[in-house]
């Protein structure tokens, strides 16, 4: 029976169900008893005529079972002869003197004849009967894994080469004079090997090359070269199905960007330039802290700006898949203290990581921004409560935990906190939007791609009492 994955049985090699060693077998059978007879010919002429007879008679549908008509055919006419020469009186001579011995050496061609007829078409109905069957099976199985989602144009050219006993199967298509080869499986071919080819269409052509094939074989390869074809077709359907998705991927997240930057770029804007506009005002005397508010609400509004700037340009390397990583040797609590430089509400942030924890394999810059993105978002959407920035050694690794106490994020919407401008992240609304360093929901969006480029991983995990806690795994330093 055909397996449920579709590979199929080899289909018989021979088409009569008699091989070469059969064959061979019943011409030394034949040959070996005759001479036999031959040897012993003195004794057994002591004995009734009928006796020589019937053992050449053995030994002819003896070789008949084993070897077929080809061999037993000629092989009674030699047993006839033998008869003749050696046991049918005058000896030594073609010539019979008894009708009665001459009529029993006409029946026994005819019955020798007529059995080897028959065993060879049983053995041929035989054959014929198991490579049915087996092509059923190469048939059946080729229907079922054309219906399996994993289905290859690479998997029908090795079920080709498996069930036919191929070297080699190519599927070639017309391009314009010429054929290309689109897809080859197997091993170089030999000047010995034979090649047969098959059309599926006017354009597509399956060639396969190895041993020869009979006749039968090119309606079974027919169907394989249907097959061949559609799995080409599907692949190429897939191939503009996915360019088809990445496009309409690019458009949502333009059209997601353009209205993420129609907020979130205006309102820094808009609140740097209202500030610039009322120190320029000459009819307005500001005293030394109004100075001081504006332009901290100036450097505020640029610092955003300038977040939101590098997290659209990370977010484009990233989908650009251009971002390179140099991992080092490094200490977490250094990685930590770069993140915190640039962020503000360090009174907030507590630090426990333990000196002797294991030095990290990482990329400075990557991780600095992964841990900065990071704990931008949970000092801007973690509550006002303090942020803890945990180191330890789990497993073989090295986690550092950023850990905040606010509203939390529910486990079923925690893939969502990577998608960019889901606005999950945020937690709510927040004053810099919906998540995150500079808005539009790509702040930890940055944060996995380039955890991912440097081998590490940023996973979400809820927090004991409420909250959320932001898990990265780097490797240690060997």
């Amino acid at each position: 029976m055909s397996r449920a994955d579709g590979t199929g049985a080899p289909l018989p090699g021979g088409f009569t169900g008699l091989d070469r060693r059969r064959v061979w077998g019943a011409v030394v059978l034949l040959a070996g008893g005759l001479a036999v007879l031959v040897l012993a010919r003195e004794r057994v002429r002591d004995l009734d005529y009928a006796v020589p007879v019937l053992l050449a008679l053995l030994l002819v549908v003896g070789s008949a079972l084993l070897g077929g008509l080809r061999v037993a055919l000629p092989g009674a006419v030699a047993a006839v002869l033998v008869l003749n020469w050696f046991f049918t009186p005058p000896f030594g001579t073609l010539v019979v003197d008894s009708s009665e011995q001459l009529l029993v050496l006409a029946v026994f061609l005819l019955v020798a004849a007529g059995v080897s007829s028959v065993v060879d078409v049983s053995a041929r109905r035989h054959a014929e009967a198991i490579r049915a069957r087996a092509e059923a099976e190469a048939l059946s199985g080729l229907v079922g894994a054309a219906l399996a989602e994993h289905r290859t144009l690479t998997d029908v050219l090795d079920q080709v080469r498996r069930v036919f006993g191929m070297r080699e199967a190519a599927l070639l298509e017309r391009t314009g004079d010429r054929w290309e080869v689109v897809e080859r499986t197997g091993e170089q071919a030999t000047s010995e090997d034979s090649e047969l080819s098959v059309p599926s269409g006017d354009d597509l052509l399956l060639m396969v090359r190895g041993p020869e094939l009979f006749a039968a074989d090119r309606r079974v390869l027919t169907s394989f070269a249907d097959a061949a074809a559609g799995a080409l077709h599907g692949r190429r359907v897939a191939a503009r199905a996915a360019e088809a998705a990445q496009l309409a991927a690019a458009d949502r997240m333009r059209a997601a960007l353009l209205a993420g930057v129609g907020h979130d770029l205006r309102t820094p804007l808009a609140a740097v330039k209202a500030a610039v506009s009322s120190l320029r005002q000459d009819d307005i005397a500001w005293t030394p802290e109004e100075q001081a508010e504006l332009l901290a609400t100036i450097e505020d509004g640029a610092d955003r700006l300038q977040g939101l700037v590098a997290n659209l340009l990370d977010a484009s390397r990233l989908e650009a898949g251009v971002v390179s990583s140099s991992l080092e040797r490094v200490r977490l609590e250094e990685l930590v203290g770069r993140a915190l430089i640039g962020l503000g509400s360090l009174d907030r942030v507590l630090l426990d990581i333990p000196e002797d924890l294991p030095d990290v394999l990482a990329d400075v810059g990557l991780a600095e921004r992964v841990l900065a993105n990071v704990l931008d978002n949970a000092l801007q959407h973690g509550g006002r409560g303090a942020v803890t920035v945990r180191g330890s050694a789990t497993n073989g690794h090295v986690v550092c935990e950023v850990v905040d106490h606010g509203p939390g994020v529910a486990a079923r919407e925690w893939p969502a906190l990577f998608v960019p401008f889901s606005g999950v992240g945020g937690r709510g609304p927040g004053p810099l939007g919906d998540r995150g360093s500079g808005s539009l929901g790509l702040g930890l969006t940055v944060a996995r791609g380039f955890a991912e480029a440097m081998g590490a991983e940023l996973a979400p995990a809820a927090t004991p009492g409420g909250g959320l806690t932001m898990r990265l795994t780097l490797a240690p330093a060997p």
